[in-house]
Formats: structure tokens, C-alpha cells, sequence
């Protein structure tokens, strides 16, 4: 028999197979009644969480105002290099975006807020997470996904919401090795960087549903927003990374001024609008909590700003315009991990008292003479610091806690600073030496002198083309 007729007659046959199986089903079922049809229909509509359209309103414009706050640093890192670096210094935000984006997706939500891979509590179980289920954010994409991370919340707001952390955090620490890293180096270990350290770190600190309690968060260690997740995080591992690649040709000696200050200023006023995504939206809610946050956010960025001019003022007999942005950041650092918890006393100490610790440490990296290029661990490392610990002393429920508890919670952040400062620093350094091995770091010298733009990327910044 032809090879196409025994096809088409076994196609014919299991088609009406087929048939026969669904007529005799039809045969067996009794005919729906259309009340209990109806009924079905509403008890299926009912079992699907509601929606709070209001707190879904907020944390989806307070995702926004967080992924605005990328470019804000763009601009803030790319006015303070020199002519030939902005662009390239301004591809290593945009880079996070994407890299730290796709690896949120794939892996990085899983592992920040999976479960205890080790189960239970205790200090390595409370770092390591996976759930399958949140791989490509699957479990997440269903209707019924709502209100595990905040009432009447969809659990993919709150994904997104949490992604735009993990781009800005290694963002950050590349402008402490600016203008001196080769682009696919930068690429690859930011990669690493957000497995080894911020997933496990984030879980640690913010994970706390049912079977994925992180161990600092099981602690009771308070970083509402971010001052050791990020901030801290953020300015060890530039300093490590500043410090294994060695400083700028011709640094300090020759003077290396910044590109466009203007662009600077922009840039700082972007993050200070972010910022109220950052730390108001981390109470995840829209309520009196989230008031509390931005109130304290706006009130310690100002300080930061007074502060800062107010001591340059005093020492130098003019207040600039850098300073000034340089203060903005310290007090907004500083009461990120506090902007759920202090008073608006406490908001403008530590506003305050981060600007004078920020220039005390900036004016101690000009005498060590390392090259941090722009102060990550100077402003972002110690104002983290500041308001991690400082926080203590301005609980708004301090007097109800007792010098016992007060003394407990001063630990507790000591301890969360200390593991912060040595884990994100030690794994930073194994990273940095694996990275350079494989792929290269450090730009060679004659592609630093022709800068960046041109050397890897083949632009330039403005427009201005070197001479023949």
C-alpha cells in the first residue's frame, strides 16, 4: 500500500477515534445547568486576590522614578570625568540596565526572594535562595499572583520594582574606577558581581515570606531602602575594585577637571526626584508609612545640601556647585536604610553629620592618594554607614524598645554593616582577579590617553574629533 494512502487512512482513523471519544463523554456528561454554570464562573472570579489600584498605582510610579534615577546617575558620573570618558562613562549605567535587567529576569528575583535553599534559619540559609517557579518570573505571571509582597499588590510590580535595585547598585560602583576600565571587562564582572553579592545580599536583608527569611532580616537588622544592600555594598566594592586596578595615568599629579558641571547638577536633581521611589516606595504601600519615608527623604537631602556648602563655606570662603551636589547625595544615602524608622530630627542630624563624615573621608582619600575616582566609597560607602548605624539613635519607637533593646538593635546593624563590608569586599576582590584574568580590566595606556569615547566605543561625547 502507498506510503501516502496508509498515512491519510491512519490520520482518518485517529480522527474519528477521536470523535467517537468526545461523543461518548458528551453521551456520559448531563447537560449543564446555566445557574450553576453562572456560579461556577463567579466563584473562579472571586478566588482571584483584588487588586489595591491605589498601592499599584504608586509602586508602579515609584518603579518609574527608581529606573529614572539610572540615567540621573549617568549624567551625575558623566559631567564629573573628563571631555574624552562621558560617553563611556555614561554606557556604564546603560549597561546595568540591560545586563542587571535580563539577569533579574532569568535568575535574580529567584534568588533574592526564593526560598531557603538549605531550608529553615541560620546564617547560611539565610543567604542562599532559589525557587524554580520564580525563574523568568513564571509564578509571577498569573492573575492569581497578587498580594505576596504587599497587600494588593501584583507580585510583578513588586519584581520590577526590586530590579531596578539591583541595575542602579552596580552602577554605582563604576565610578569609582572611571575612566580607566575596558567596557566588556565592566560588563562581565557586574554580571558576577550581582550573583556572588547582591542576590545573596538582598535576600539576607529583605527576604522575609514564610520559607525565605534572610539571615539579617531574621536578625531584625533595619535597611528599609538600601544603606548596606546597596549603598554600602556599593562603596566597598568600588573601593576594593579603585584599589586592585591602581590609579589613573598621570593621577594625582596632573589636574583632571570635571567635563561639564551643569550636566552634574542635572543629573544629582534626577536622583533626588528618584530617591522618593527609592525609599517611599520601599514601604511598599500607599499610606501613612510611605508619607513618613518621602517626608524624611526630603528633609535629609536638604540638610545633606546646607551642610555641605555651610562647611565648604566656612573653609574655603565659597560654596560650589559640586559641593552642593555632593551633599544632596550624602543625606539621601544616609537616610535610606533609616527612611522608614526616624524622626524629621533624624533625618536632618543625619543628613548633616553624612556631609561632614563624606569630607572627611574624600579629604582622607587625597592624602592616602588611592583613586576613587568619584568618591563611591566616600559618599555612598560612609554615608551608608552613617545612617545603617546612626539610625539607632532616632527610632521613632525608641523609647518604647528600652536601653535593652536599644543596645540589641545597635548590634544587630553593627553586625549587618560588618558582614556587608566584609563579604561584598572579599568576594569584590575575587571577582576583580577572575575578570582580569579571562577577559582583561584595566584599559592600557594609550587607549586611557585617547579616552573612552573614542578608544571603545569610536564616538565622542560632543561632537569634538581629535586632532590629526
Amino acid at each position: 500500500m502507498p506510503k501516502r494512502l496508509t498515512f491519510g487512512l491512519t490520520a482518518m482513523l485517529l480522527l474519528g477515534l477521536a470523535s467517537f471519544a468526545l461523543a461518548q463523554d458528551g453521551d456520559t456528561d448531563p447537560p449543564v445547568d446555566p445557574a450553576i454554570a453562572a456560579e461556577q464562573v463567579t466563584e473562579a472570579v472571586t478566588e482571584t486576590p483584588p487588586i489595591d489600584t491605589g498601592t499599584t498605582a504608586w509602586m508602579l510610579t515609584s518603579t518609574a522614578l527608581v529606573l529614572l534615577m539610572v540615567p540621573g546617575l549617568a549624567m551625575f558620573y558623566g559631567g564629573l570625568v573628563r571631555t574624552k570618558n562621558v560617553l563611556g562613562t555614561m554606557m556604564h549605567s546603560f549597561a546595568a540596565m540591560a545586563i542587571m535587567g535580563v539577569l533579574w529576569a532569568i535568575c535574580g528575583f529567584a534568588m533574592s526572594f526564593g526560598k531557603n535553599v538549605f531550608g529553615g534559619e541560620g546564617f547560611l540559609a539565610g543567604w542562599l535562595a532559589w525557587d524554580s517557579g520564580l525563574v523568568l518570573l513564571r509564578d509571577l505571571d498569573v492573575a492569581t499572583a497578587v498580594g505576596t509582597w504587599g497587600d494588593g499588590l501584583p507580585d510583578l510590580v513588586f519584581a520590577m520594582f526590586q530590579g531596578k535595585f539591583a541595575i542602579i547598585t552596580p552602577a554605582l560602583i563604576a565610578g569609582a574606577f572611571a575612566e580607566r576600565v575596558r567596557f566588556r571587562g565592566y560588563c562581565v564582572f557586574i554580571a558576577l558581581w550581582g550573583l556572588v553579592v547582591y542576590f545573596p545580599l538582598c535576600h539576607s536583608v529583605w527576604s522575609g515570606n514564610e520559607d525565605s527569611v534572610g539571615y539579617l532580616y531574621a536578625k531584625g537588622a533595619i535597611d528599609f531602602a538600601g544603606g548596606t544592600v546597596v549603598h554600602i555594598s556599593a562603596g566597598v566594592s568600588g573601593l576594593v575594585a579603585a584599589l586592585y586596578l591602581g590609579s589613573r595615568r598621570g593621577y594625582p599629579a596632573v589636574a583632571m577637571h570635571p567635563s561639564n558641571l551643569v550636566m552634574t547638577l542635572i543629573g544629582v536633581g534626577l536622583l533626588w526626584v528618584g530617591w522618593f521611589g527609592f525609599n517611599a516606595g520601599s514601604a511598599v504601600s500607599s499610606g501613612f508609612a510611605t508619607a513618613q519615608a518621602l517626608t524624611v527623604t526630603q528633609i535629609a537631602a536638604a540638610a545633606g545640601a546646607l551642610s555641605w556648602v555651610t562647611i565648604e563655606g566656612l573653609k574655603h570662603g565659597k560654596a560650589t556647585s559640586l559641593g552642593m551636589a555632593s551633599g544632596i547625595l550624602a543625606g539621601l544615602v544616609a537616610i535610606t536604610p533609616a527612611a522608614g524608622s526616624v524622626t524629621v530630627l533624624g533625618a536632618i542630624v543625619l543628613g548633616a553629620v553624612a556631609s561632614l563624615v563624606c569630607i572627611m573621608a574624600i579629604g582622607l582619600k587625597n592624602k592616602l592618594g588611592y583613586d576613587d575616582t568619584l568618591d563611591v566609597f566616600g559618599i555612598h560607602g560612609m554615608a551608608g554607614i552613617i545612617g545603617a548605624i546612626g539610625l539607632v539613635l532616632f527610632l521613632r519607637d525608641g523609647p518604647a524598645i528600652g536601653a535593652e533593646g536599644w543596645l540589641h538593635q545597635v548590634w544587630v546593624q553593627v553586625e549587618g554593616v560588618g558582614i556587608t563590608i566584609i563579604g561584598a569586599g572579599i568576594a569584590t576582590l575575587v571577582l576583580l582577579f577572575i575578570v582580569d584574568k579571562i577577559v582583561g580590566l584595566r584599559l592600557h595606556d594609550n587607549g586611557e590617553m585617547a579616552g573612552l569615547d573614542h578608544e571603545l566605543h569610536g564616538e565622542h561625547g560632543y561632537g569634538l574629533l581629535n586632532p590629526e
